[in-house]
C-alpha cells in the first residue's frame, strides 16, 4: 500500500516536471504570455477547450502551434472567414468517380489540437459546426457519427467583439469553452525581447529552428490527465463553488449567471491547477485562481450595467469577496 502510494507520487512529480519543461519549450517561441501557456496546459489536463482573446499580433496562433510542437501532438488550423461552410470544418461526402459512390473526406477537425483562428469572423451557422465536436468529440455527417482523435481540444482565437466584421459567439458554444484567456499586449521589456529575437533571425514559421522540441508523449499526457482527475474535493469546497455560482445568478448586474455546466467546469479546472501545484485535494484558493478564466465568458451583464462600464471580471471579483470562504 505504501509502496504503491510512493510510486504514484513519484510518477506525478515526474509528470509535473515534464509539463514545466513544456512551458520552457513554448517560451522559446512565445514571450510574455506565461499565463496563457498555463491556461492551455490546464485545459489539456481537464479535457476542455480554450478561447483566446486579444488584438491581432499578440502571438495567439504562435502560442498554440508551439504548445502542439512541445507535446508532439497533431495540430491543424482553420482560418474562419465569412464564407466558410460547416463542411469545411467537419468534412463532407465526396463523389468518387472510380467507385461510383460517395466517400467521406475528413475535415481539419480530425486532429489533436484544432486552432480555430478568428472564430468570430464567421457567421453563427459555421461556428455551430464545432458544437458537436467540442461536446461529443465526434462529428455526424449523413447520419454517420465519426469519432475524433484523443486527445482533442479546440483552441479558438477571437478578436475583441468591437472590431469590425466580427460576430458574437452563440451562448451554447461559449458554454462549451472551459477557459477564456485574455492575451494582452506584452510589457515593454517583453516586447523588446520579441524584437531582439526577430533581429537575431527568429522565424515564427520554423518552430524546430527556434529549438522547440517535444518533451511529453501522448501516454504521459493521458497519465497526467488521470492524475489531475483523481484530485479530491471536500464537501465544503464543492458547496463553495455552488454558492459562488448562485451568487452570479442573483447579482443585480447580471442577466445570465453561471449554469451547472459552469460549476463542473470550475471544478475540473481547479483540480488541474491543484495537481499542477502538488496538492492532493483542491482548496478555495485553487477555486478562486481559476474562477475568472472559467466563468468570465459564461456571465452576461444587464444592458444598464454595460452602459455604466461595469465589466464581468469586476463583478466576479466582487462576488468572490462577498461569498463566505469555507475554513
Amino acid at each position: 500500500m505504501t509502496d504503491g502510494t510512493t510510486t504514484q507520487a513519484t510518477d506525478s512529480t515526474a509528470l509535473r516536471h515534464a509539463l514545466s519543461r513544456v512551458r520552457a519549450e513554448v517560451g522559446k517561441a512565445v514571450v510574455g504570455q506565461d499565463g496563457a501557456v498555463s491556461g492551455l496546459i490546464i485545459a489539456l489536463l481537464a479535457r476542455g477547450h480554450v478561447l483566446l482573446e486579444g488584438v491581432p499580433g499578440v502571438a495567439k496562433t504562435l502560442l498554440v502551434r508551439s504548445l502542439s510542437q512541445a507535446l508532439s501532438l497533431d495540430t491543424k488550423r482553420i482560418q474562419f472567414t465569412p464564407d466558410l461552410m460547416p463542411g469545411d470544418v467537419t468534412g463532407s461526402l465526396v463523389y468518387d468517380s472510380q467507385t461510383g459512390g460517395f466517400e467521406f473526406r475528413e475535415g481539419p477537425v480530425f486532429t489533436n489540437i484544432l486552432l480555430a483562428d478568428e472564430i468570430n469572423r464567421t457567421p453563427p451557422k459555421t461556428q455551430s459546426a464545432l458544437l458537436e465536436a467540442m461536446e461529443e468529440r465526434q462529428v455526424s455527417v449523413d447520419g454517420v457519427s465519426r469519432l475524433l482523435p484523443d486527445p482533442f481540444i479546440v483552441a479558438a482565437t477571437q478578436n475583441p467583439i468591437e472590431y469590425e466584421g466580427t460576430y458574437a459567439l452563440p451562448e451554447a458554444q461559449l458554454d462549451r469553452f472551459l477557459l477564456k484567456l485574455t492575451l494582452e499586449v506584452p510589457e515593454r521589456d517583453s516586447e523588446v525581447e520579441v524584437l531582439r529575437r526577430h533581429a537575431d533571425g527568429f522565424n515564427p514559421r520554423d518552430l524546430a529552428g527556434a529549438g522547440v522540441t517535444p518533451v511529453l508523449s501522448a501516454a504521459d499526457l493521458e497519465a497526467a490527465r488521470s492524475a489531475a482527475a483523481a484530485v479530491g474535493a471536500t464537501g465544503d469546497v464543492l458547496a463553495y463553488i455552488v454558492d459562488l455560482a448562485r451568487a452570479t445568478r442573483s447579482s443585480p448586474s447580471v442577466k445570465l449567471g453561471v449554469s451547472p455546466r459552469g460549476t463542473t467546469a470550475l471544478l475540473a479546472a481547479a483540480k488541474a491547477w491543484a495537481w499542477l501545484s502538488g496538492y492532493e485535494s483542491i482548496t478555495p484558493d485553487h477555486v478562486q485562481a481559476m474562477l475568472l478564466p472559467v466563468w468570465r465568458h459564461r456571465v452576461q451583464l444587464r444592458p444598464e450595467a454595460e452602459l455604466e462600464g461595469v465589466g464581468v471580471d469586476a463583478i466576479l471579483r466582487s462576488i468572490v469577496q462577498q461569498v463566505q470562504v469555507p475554513i
